[in-house]
């Protein structure tokens, strides 16, 4: 027997309805909801990425501390010892054994390879990624290059020596790459410095090759670094001393009138003066610091605060 359904029963059926369309309604809504914030979070993201690949973001001073440490300094020791062995070669005493000097340095070479393997620069950090790429490869040369003098060098000694080992393709390879990986971490600590208080007045000066005494004194020390860091690689000036030290040397002479006394029309003169008469020093940049450089906008890196 067929029931007849009542008006409640209508509206009852009626009612569900409209909840089922409420409730399908309220599901789309929250999933399009959840989409929206989701691309919104992407794109958050993909901007923050964009502007870190721009170099704004990347550099900030925890960077650069942890690649001084990890990468900078193991490849540092690495230097100084070449230098202290290359000058014991060049003195060519009695005591002194080239051929196990030359072992050393490439066993050296090979350890500071391997503990650069376990450093890292972050992947939003390409001038670092790209300096720590570049002092692997030096440092691999260095252990090539040091292991094939050895078994060519045979009588070889003192200034002779030296001169074969100056001459040395491998090793040439070597003191290039290292010299551009210094480039490299200059540049990140411009970027640093543009991060943190704007861009420096005369950052276009880094793209020309010869900077005039005026332009150069428009300059702070993080751009007269990156510049001086440039020459060195250009100039193939592989040496014990740092960009800061030949920065410093030239306001050195700048500042005394000397260069006034030259005539010198530009910084690549007087870089010039000084790297031929050997006028440069490790740490010439510290000794003038306390009179120059206590106000410029230096990141917290040892080799700006301490001997290194």
């Amino acid at each position: 027997m067929n029931k007849r359904l009542t008006r409640s029963d209508y509206l009852f059926a009626l009612l569900f309805i409209f909840m089922l369309f409420c409730t399908l309604g309220a599901f789309f809504y929250g999933l399009k909801l959840g989409a929206d914030r989701t691309e919104a979070r992407y794109e958050q993201q993909r901007k923050a990425e964009e502007t870190a690949s721009k170099g704004l973001t990347a550099y900030h001073q925890s960077y650069l501390v942890s690649f001084y440490h990890t990468i900078y300094l193991p490849y540092k020791d690495f230097q100084n010892k070449w230098f202290q062995d290359l000058a014991s070669i060049e003195s060519g005493g009695s005591s002194v054994d080239p051929s196990s000097l030359l072992k050393e340095l490439a066993k050296l070479a090979e350890e500071k390879e391997k503990s650069l393997e376990a450093g890292s620069a972050p992947e939003t950090s390409p001038l670092l990624q790209s300096a720590h790429q570049k002092y692997k490869q030096s440092l691999t040369l260095f252990h090539d290059g040091a292991d094939s003098l050895r078994s060519k060098s045979g009588s070889a000694r003192g200034s002779a020596l030296l001169s074969q080992i100056q001459a040395d393709r491998t090793i040439a390879e070597a003191q290039k790459l290292a010299l551009q990986a210094q480039k490299d971490y200059f540049d990140a600590i411009v970027k640093w410095n543009e991060k943190d208080s704007g861009p420096p007045a005369g950052m276009e000066l880094l793209k020309q090759e010869a900077i005039s005494i005026a332009d150069w004194d428009r300059m702070n020390l993080n751009l007269k670094n990156d510049y001086m860091a440039s020459r060195m690689a250009a100039g193939r000036l592989f040496e014990d001393y740092m960009p800061q030290d030949l920065a410093s040397r030239v306001d050195e002479m700048i500042k005394t009138g000397q260069a006034k006394k030259m005539n010198a029309a530009d910084i690549p003169r007087l870089i010039e003066a000084l790297t031929a008469t050997n006028a440069v020093r490790a740490g010439d940049f510290l000794k003038n610091k306390p009179k120059w450089y206590m106000k410029e906008p230096l990141p917290q890196l040892p080799f700006f605060t301490a001997s290194n």
